[in-house]
């Protein structure tokens, strides 16, 4: 299969698999479902998928006993762990079950924290097409592509507390 019919293939696949998650991230019972199996770490802190569209995805994270540092903030890791989900999200619409097949790794990743959290934040990605786009590249030439995408943390009042930068490898699984 040329790689222009694997990308044309892949986006009717689309058409079938993004309702799917869409629909399984927008049910509370589904999600908690999906972060008890994929994700526990994320069920224990309290994940929440605030908005899912193909642009972009919003995660919060509580501020709460278990999440906080001895500081009495939301500890780094787990801030981390809902910025990782608000990029991550976005590019599981682009791979879930996905043909052809498509990896998908976290590569490298910074931070800056702005502002101590000591309640709801709210992490939001708005890089979909970004990522999309990657994804298709790497379906069209073979070869892996990497991407780097931001997650901003705001907090209830909108305040910035934290910014993410999640560089993401994505590498088709072509057959010879």
């Amino acid at each position: 299969m040329s790689n222009t019919a694997a990308l044309e293939q892949y986006r009717a696949n689309r058409k079938v698999t993004d309702a799917k998650l869409l629909k399984l991230v927008t049910s509370p019972l589904s999600f908690n479902a999906f972060l008890l199996a994929k994700l526990p770490m994320g069920f224990i802190a309290g994940l929440r998928v605030k908005e899912l569209t193909m642009e972009k995805c919003s995660i919060t994270v509580p501020y709460r006993w278990m999440n906080t540092n001895p500081f009495k903030s939301t500890y780094f890791a787990v801030l981390a762990m809902a910025a990782e989900m608000s990029t991550g999200m976005l590019a599981l619409i682009g791979t879930m079950d996905s043909k052809p097949s498509v990896s998908m790794l976290v590569t490298h990743l910074e931070a800056d924290f702005t502002k101590k959290a000591t309640g709801i934040t709210t992490f939001t990605c708005s890089d979909g097409q970004a990522i999309f786009d990657a994804i298709e590249k790497a379906i069209l030439t073979g070869e892996g592509q990497n991407i780097t995408t931001t997650s901003i943390g705001l907090s209830k009042d909108g305040h910035e507390e934290a910014r993410f930068r999640i560089q993401w490898s994505f590498k088709a699984r072509l057959k010879a």
